[in-house]
Order: structure tokens, then C-alpha cells, then sequence
């Protein structure tokens, strides 16, 4: 969404190729962000979709399109006439990704847009045909940029460890330059993750604050009420330390600890997320089990309403070990953060849908009120990602009355007056793939440092036979003070 008195970079017009364009991913997110992104002009009016389909005809694909936009976002206001100007911009290619001929037709489809024939391939596909298409389009000429940008979008996950993530690496670059690469994390198109950048580096009042003088420990947190839903499938190989932690809670915490770069390129901030993965200490066998949780939900109650174990869900094998829980220690042995833990946690099923980065400031070193009946609380500043994004500052003021009894203060500053305004992550990053803007996406050498990281732990957890349980719609997490032993306050329970 764009709001008054902003000025953004229109994007040059482009062939926007979907790569499954009748699944999941294009109906629920991808479709809806380009109808709001040609409405407020993120989009180029003389673009164009192009879709990959399969099994459809032209008529049948722009049916099961519309009839997602109205699924899925009936909030999109889609009568006769603007759906006929959106889907005027929208050309169908039949055929099967195997097939080269396939590509061929792509080619043939995309259409000189002024003097240039620039494409986004977007790959709303499983991860395992990324390679193929990468080299179909490269077979069929359509990765030169003779006559325009060629950018390629993935989505993760980016293999599903050290090894697959370095194959798929090398598979993508024999055929493209990095450049070309866009990995995508919709988590870091998020306004309020990106408003943790600014945050630090637009306030002076933040960075004397910002290291281990003052900072006893940070929790970087995603809690969802919801079970596994329609991805069993998917998350019966992943767990959540694959789903989240290794890609997108790692992502917040290089953004959280990485030193202000020299510019505000995309290089210059992935240089210095880079550091910080280099910086993070390797985890030995002997220590995980000290430094990492695993559990997974059983039967409980959930937003009123009774829900099933994990190992009761459809597609779920009931001997099951996987993780819907996971939590690690990690520490960055550097000079700014030595010997301040980070505490990085997601959970499904759990009390309450919040997403928090939590910093947990030092105790004063001397306390004038320990004799009275209320000692201070802990000071904490939390970035609330969602929902109701903004900032809450934690400090202890004297009650009213003729004592001096201290309370807990709480200072909320919300990111945005009305939700509307803020953008949704899929519009941020498609635009900056149109704008060439690399800054919010993985580059190769960052994903594989950071399955390099938790790849002990990923062989540690492969061969368990059981696993910790938690009732659902709880924080009932066991080992959850285990793993933040001697830190401040103990374990953050967002409310």
C-alpha cells in the first residue's frame, strides 16, 4: 500500500512469469498482491502475467484465479470491469516443466514492453524443480539480457540442509549470476522487520544501549495458534527448526546484531549479515541437548476450541518425532555481543499468535529499592512484528501514593494508526524484484553459512525415536528454563 505523500520507484514494464499459476502460493498471495501493486502503481500498467499452467485451458485458469481472489481476499474489491482490466494483462503457457518445449512457448509469450522484454520468473513450484526450470529457461535463451532483466524468484526452502542447499547453489549459478538469484523470505517483507533497521540506525538513542554492556539477553520469538494445517506433508520432513529458525528467525537475528553498514545497499547489509552468521559459535554434539529444544503438541484447546495432537493430524504418522516446537541458544563471539545469549524460539499450537523480538536490558548494578515490597522489574524493549506491529518499552516508575513502591510502566508506540496502511510483504518484495533492489533477499553464501550452523543440530535430532510434548493452546514447553538458565527474567511469554 502506498500512502500519501510517499514517492516510490516505478518499476520499468515486465513479463511476469508464475511458474505454477493454478497452486496455492499464486492464488492465496501472489495474485493479490499484483491486483493491489497495479492499483497503486508498485506495478507497471503495460506489464504483463503470464501463467504456467498445466491442465487448463486459458478461460479455466482466469475462472480459478477469480475465484481465489474471492476466496482469499474478498477484501479486494473485484467487480466486472476491473477484472476485466486486470485480466487483459494476463497470457497462459500450457505444458509440463519437464518438457523443453515448454520454456519455448514462454519465450514466444513474453512480449517486447517498450524497448525491453524484462521477465521476473517467479517459482510458486516445489523446490525440487527449481534446478529444471532454471535450466529450461537458460536452454531456451531466456536467462540472457541482451534485450532486458532476467530475474529468477525461489522461495524456501533453500534445500533442507548443508548439502542440498550448497547443490542447489551450484545448480542455480551454472546457469545464472547471482544477481539473477532472488531467494525469497517473506519474513523479511515485513514493514515492521524492516523497521527494525531503521529503528537502530536511524535513532542515536538506541546504539549506546546496543551491546553487551547493557543487553543481558535477546528472544527472537514466533508463536502461532494454529496446527500444521494442509502441510503435513511438507512439515512431516521439515520440523520447525527447518521451517523457522534456520531461515527466517536467523534472518531476524543477523538484522537484530549486524554492525551498521557503510551504505544502504543490498551488499553492504548482506556483508555485514554475514559477519554475524561467521560470528555465531558451532554447536558440538555434546552441548546441544543443553542449548536446544524440541517438543511437539498434543491434544488441547485452542482459541475455545478443542484440537488434535500432531500425531493425530491427517498425513501424520503417529510414531512421529518431529518438532512443532523449537528453541536454540545461539552466541555470536564478537566484540559487540560475547557472552549474550540469543534465545530463538517458534512453536505452533501455542497460547497466543504474536512475533516479538525481545531485549532484556542488565539489572542496575545496585538497587536502592530492595527493601521494599515491590522490587523493579526487569527493563525490556520489544519489537511486536505482528500482529499490531510496533514498538513497547518496558520500564519501572514509583506508584502513586506516599511510598516509593515501584510498578512496571508500559510505553507502547504502534508502527501503524491503521493496519491498511501497511503493505503486504508479497507486494514489498515483488517490487523490488521489478526494481532490481536485492537488499531483503538471501544471497547464497548466507543460506548455506547458516545450514552450517544448524546442521549439528539437524543430525543430533534425525534418529530420536520420542520427543517432549506440550498441550496446545499453552506454554506449557518443557526444558523452556533449561535453555535460558542465568538469563534475566527467564523465559518471555509474549501477552
Amino acid at each position: 500500500m502506498v500512502t500519501a505523500g510517499q514517492t516510490i520507484d516505478t518499476a520499468d514494464p515486465s513479463n511476469i512469469v508464475i511458474f505454477g499459476a493454478t497452486g496455492d502460493l499464486t492464488k492465496r498471495k501472489l495474485i493479490p498482491a499484483l491486483v493491489r501493486m497495479f492499483d497503486c502503481g508498485l506495478v507497471h500498467s503495460d506489464s504483463r502475467i503470464i501463467g504456467v499452467i498445466r491442465n487448463q485451458t486459458h478461460e479455466e485458469w482466469l475462472q480459478i484465479i477469480r475465484e481465489g481472489l474471492a476466496k482469499y481476499s474478498p477484501q479486494i474489491s473485484m467487480d466486472d470491469d476491473k477484472w476485466n482490466v486486470f485480466s487483459s494483462r494476463m497470457k497462459s503457457v500450457v505444458g509440463d516443466l519437464d518438457n523443453d518445449q515448454v520454456y519455448a512457448d514462454i519465450g514466444s509469450a513474453m512480449e517486447l514492453l517498450g524497448e525491453r522484454k524484462n521477465a521476473m520468473f517467479y517459482c510458486a513450484i516445489p523446490p525440487g524443480w527449481y534446478g529444471r526450470v532454471a535450466h529450461g529457461l537458460s536452454a531456451a535463451g531466456l536467462i540472457s539480457e541482451q534485450d532486458g532483466y532476467r530475474r529468477i524468484v525461489i522461495e524456501k526452502p533453500f534445500g533442507m540442509n548443508l548439502e542440498s542447499a550448497h547443490a542447489l547453489n551450484q545448480e542455480l549459478l551454472a546457469v545464472c549470476h547471482e544477481k539473477q538469484i532472488y531467494r525469497i523470505d517473506h519474513y523479511l517483507g515485513k514493514e515492521s522487520v524492516q523497521n527494525l533497521l531503521v529503528y537502530r540506525f536511524a535513532n542515536s538513542i538506541m546504539e549506546p544501549l546496543w551491546n553487551r554492556n547493557y543487553i543481558d539477553h535477546i528472544q527472537i520469538s514466533v508463536a502461532e495458534t494454529i496446527g500444521i494445517e494442509y502441510r503435513a506433508n511438507y512439515y512431516e520432513k521439515s520440523g520447525a527448526l527447518r521451517d523457522m529458525i534456520q531461515s527466517h528467525l536467523m534472518q531476524l537475528m543477523t538484522l537484530v546484531a549486524m554492525e551498521p553498514p557503510v551504505e544502504f545497499t543490498a551488499d553492504a547489509v548482506r556483508d555485514e549479515k554475514m559477519k554475524v552468521l561467521r560470528a555465531v559459535r558451532r554447536f558440538k554434539p555434546e552441548s546441544i541437548e543443553k542449548l536446544t529444544v524440541a517438543a511437539q503438541y498434543a491434544s488441547g484447546n485452542s482459541n475455545g476450541e478443542a484440537v488434535p495432537a500432531y500425531v493425530s493430524e491427517e498425513n501424520v504418522s503417529p510414531e512421529s518425532a518431529t518438532e512443532t516446537f523449537a528453541a536454540v541458544r545461539f552466541q555470536i563471539d564478537n566484540w559487540r555481543w560475547q557472552g549474550v545469549p540469543f534465545i530463538v524460539w517458534t512453536g505452533k499450537r501455542m497460547k497466543k499468535k504474536v512475533s516479538e523480538v525481545m531485549i532484556r536490558f542488565r539489572r542496575p548494578p545496585f538497587n536502592l529499592f530492595d527493601s521494599h515490597a515491590s522490587l523493579p522489574k526487569e527493563n525490556a524493549l520489544v519489537f511486536r512484528l505482528q500482529p499490531e506491529g510496533g514498538v513497547v518499552l518496558r520500564l519501572n516508575a514509583k506508584k502513586p501514593g506516599l511510598t516509593t513502591d515501584n510498578e512496571p510502566l508500559v510505553m507502547r508506540a504502534p508502527y501503524a494508526d491503521d493496519e491498511k496502511e501497511v503493505a503486504d510483504a508479497y507486494e514489498i518484495l515483488m517490487h523490488d524484484v521489478l526494481t532490481g533492489d536485492e537488499t531483503l533477499f538471501s544471497r547464497s553464501d548466507e543460506v548455506e553459512e547458516s545450514w552450517s550452523i544448524v546442521e549439528p543440530i539437524l543430525q543430533e535430532w534425525k534418529d530420536r525415536f520420542s520427543i517432549d510434548r506440550y498441550r496446545a493452546g499453552t506454554w506449557e514447553v518443557p526444558n523452556m528454563d533449561k535453555i535460558t538458565e542465568g538469563c534475566v527474567g527467564g523465559w518471555h511469554m509474549p501477552t
